[in-house]
């Protein structure tokens, strides 16, 4: 699995007109010559090659996309990426979302805030992430989730993942994906906590660690407080002694206080998503959220949206969507899953778009039920595209396209 368009093990690059095998020695110190030479390396998923470019992260360098670049990649390279328009990203990449390829850093421009002014009521979201105003130049809560959930590559899907999507790997894709963003100014990183996986043995030393990840969000008299941002899977939402609470998965110890206003909104604003998650006992639910913390180390929920996502944590919308996708990965599929960003629930938006297909990737579509015309959903695709589209309401689910013969692939040659 590959993680802010690093490749995985089996990638081959070009570097200074050697190949390297992305495992050879001598890779971290062809691509940290690169970075120094400002040269650019070539993925040689295809015959030609993709130009790609060399960032630096922390006390290293890593190899990534140039911008609007993943589509140029072959589907089965750990590179690849649909094309934008393939998703609600197409709406706001370049706007809410630019790169800058010189310094390796992405700006995210949000439209939700980072801060909370002291005593100051915080006003509730505008809009509210299921109806989703945002005209795609700021980031939603729930676009930011679905910017992070596709930069961890945690939409993709390939049969060697099977039993290796555990909640560590989900965290550690996570954290990795945040590195050289900034939003408002600030590393995104900074402000992100995603729940060490618990362990009674090391109780102590992870709430340490939490503790001191959350002091810069700590209130100063007379300054706006730091907000910090959650990601993690929901155990319950529930009336607490005081108020209401959302307790998280590996957070024990440590509620999530609501107000009654917030908690009162998610029945209306988060309705399928909690209907979905109430009636399928293998649907997850993971949240996304801002948090202040009080001067005595309580968080409390300022904003929140909610994801529900399978037990390989691929998100899914409803009950159709969880049973195509449980269907692809039940017969071995690759596929890449669509994601809405600030999309609204209107819009056609294909569910995955299959990689182990010859040729063009076909993209799989589900009418909305009790929709008779369903050409949206092919309006919005390319014409030289493979479409599938199931209407739930009037058949069963026909059969995915089907997945070529495969073939052994020759050996390659002159890869250090």
């Amino acid at each position: 699995m590959s993680v802010l368009g690093i490749t995985a093990p089996s990638a081959v690059y070009e570097v200074g007109g050697r190949r390297f095998d992305s495992r050879s020695p001598g890779f971290a110190e062809a691509i940290a010559d690169a970075h120094h030479s400002q040269q650019r390396p070539r993925c040689m998923c295809l015959v030609e090659g993709v130009e790609m470019y060399v960032a630096r992260l922390g006390h290293g360098y890593i190899v990534k996309r140039m911008p609007d670049t993943g589509s140029h990649h072959a589907p089965d390279c750990p590179s690849y990426d649909p094309p934008a328009e393939f998703s609600g990203l197409g709406q706001v990449l370049g706007s809410a979302i630019t790169e800058d390829p010189a310094t390796g850093e992405t700006t995210l421009k949000l439209d939700f805030p980072l801060t909370k002014m002291p005593g100051r009521a915080q006003m509730p979201p505008a809009g509210g992430d299921d109806s989703v105003a945002s005209d795609g130049t700021k980031l939603s809560l729930r676009g930011l989730l679905h910017y992070l959930w596709d930069q961890a590559e945690l939409t993709r899907w390939h049969p060697g993942f099977a039993g290796k999507r555990t909640w560590a790997t989900v965290r550690r894709h996570l954290l990795q994906s945040a590195e050289l963003k900034l939003a408002r100014g600030d590393a995104l990183r900074a402000r992100l906590y995603v729940p060490e996986p618990f362990s009674i043995d090391q109780r102590d030393a992870i709430n340490a660690r939490r503790l001191a990840h959350w002091q810069h969000a700590l209130p100063v008299p007379g300054k706006p407080q730091h907000l910090m941002l959650l990601i993690g899977e929901v155990k319950e939402i529930v009336p607490a002694r005081y108020g209401f609470k959302a307790v998280v998965k590996h957070v024990p110890d440590q509620a999530f206080a609501l107000d009654e206003q917030l908690y009162g909104q998610l029945g209306r604003r988060f309705e399928s998503e909690l209907a979905l998650w109430g009636a399928a006992e293998d649907v997850q639910m993971v949240m996304i959220a801002t948090f202040s913390v009080s001067a005595a180390g309580v968080p409390t929920i300022v904003e929140l949206s909610l994801m529900p996502v399978t037990r390989q944590w691929l998100p899914v919308e409803g009950v159709f969507e969880k049973q195509l996708i449980e269907r692809l990965v039940a017969d071995g599929r690759s596929f890449v899953k669509g994601l809405r960003y600030n999309l609204g629930a209107g819009s056609a938006l294909a569910s995955a778009m299959l990689t182990d297909c010859d040729g063009a990737s076909p993209l799989l579509f589900i009418a909305h039920p009790g929709i008779e015309d369903t050409t949206q959903c092919r309006e919005v695709c390319d014409a030289s595209l493979t479409v599938w589209l199931w209407n739930p309401s009037s058949e069963a689910m026909p059969s995915p396209p089907p997945r070529p013969t495969p073939h052994p692939k020759p050996p390659e040659s002159g890869v250090e």
